[in-house]
């Protein structure tokens, strides 16, 4: 295997995940710097590999550390919840065996600070796709006070949302999501493990790229899609994500889809799309968090599609 150059989080499970899988297709929704991708590749030398990524310069590094295994990796760019609605119509469903998301921001894209993800960042961008029209510039300093309320409350779960949002608005312009996290740093929470700006850049990035959207348009074109027996698992840091993946799961495993005032059964009760393969998130062990400080957030479920 090549020299990897960040730790991608849960690896071992995610191999784990995937091991029985003799041949097809594995989707690879989030291929970032090709971490998990190359581990599956080798651990399973008779699968093809699509990656879709919307950040060309994760593309391009990937393309070449992916080179060796030729046409077994085909790489596309764009958001995965419209890229995979491609691959559903091109690929016969019966070959698509697995499919891997691991949602968030790459710790490389967070190392990388001329993209605007972390806080010592010297602008305001934070965007996956560079050629995307939202970046944090926009959100920060554009954004009603109710608008910065809600995204605060809701991606942040800052308790004293309305406090920042009102600081934010009353003293803009920012240029840099450094500026924007040293004025903020005396009402972030403290004494965590995590950087008092940790909550407020999530909150901000989350946003911008509109991930929940798009893990939401993910599960959606899956279940559309049906797959006849594919495992299905997906990476969260949020506890929204992790619910939104939860909650999915779980209507994907009901048989009957009837109304729960329904007296008596009237869907034919075969709705049922799979099994649900883990009643609690996979975390990191203990070896793993000691090794990458960014797997103690991760939260990974699996889904088995197809009929018992």
């Amino acid at each position: 295997m090549q020299n990897i150059l960040h730790i991608p989080v849960l690896y071992t499970q995610v191999l784990e995940a995937f091991i029985d899988i003799e041949d097809g297709i594995i989707i690879d929704c989030t291929l970032g710097y090709g971490g998990h991708s190359s581990m599956i590749l080798e651990a399973n030398p008779h699968i093809r590999l699509i990656g879709i990524d919307q950040d060309q310069t994760a593309i391009d590094f990937s393309t070449k550390r992916l080179k060796e295994y030729g046409d077994r990796v085909i790489i596309k760019k764009g958001r995965f919840s419209s890229v995979i609605k491609e691959i559903i119509k091109e690929y016969d469903i019966q070959n698509i065996k697995g499919v891997l998301a691991d949602i968030g921001v790459s710790s490389l894209q967070l190392d990388q600070k001329d993209r605007g993800f972390s806080y010592e960042s010297g602008n305001l961008d934070m965007r996956m796709d560079k050629d995307a029209a939202l970046s944090a510039n926009e959100v920060v300093n554009e954004y009603s006070s109710v608008e910065l309320e809600k995204l605060l409350y809701e991606y942040g779960e800052l308790r004293n949302y309305k406090k920042i949002a009102s600081f934010i608005v009353n003293n803009r312009p920012f240029s840099s999501a450094k500026e924007l996290s040293d004025a903020l740093k005396p009402m972030m929470p403290q004494g965590k493990k995590i950087h008092p700006a940790t909550l407020l850049m999530q909150a901000i990035r989350i946003e911008v790229n509109d991930e929940l959207g798009e893990l939401k348009s993910l599960l959606h074109s899956i279940e559309e899609a049906k797959f006849p027996d594919a495992k299905v698992a997906i990476i969260s840091f949020h506890s929204l994500e992790d619910r939104i993946v939860k909650n999915g799961f779980n209507k994907w495993k009901k048989s009957c889809i009837c109304p729960d005032e329904a007296m008596r059964c009237r869907c034919q009760n075969n709705h049922s799309l799979g099994k649900v393969l883990t009643k609690k998130p996979i975390m990191a062990k203990d070896d793993e968090l000691k090794e990458n400080v960014r797997s103690r957030s991760a939260k990974m479920r699996i889904f088995k599609m197809g009929k018992r």
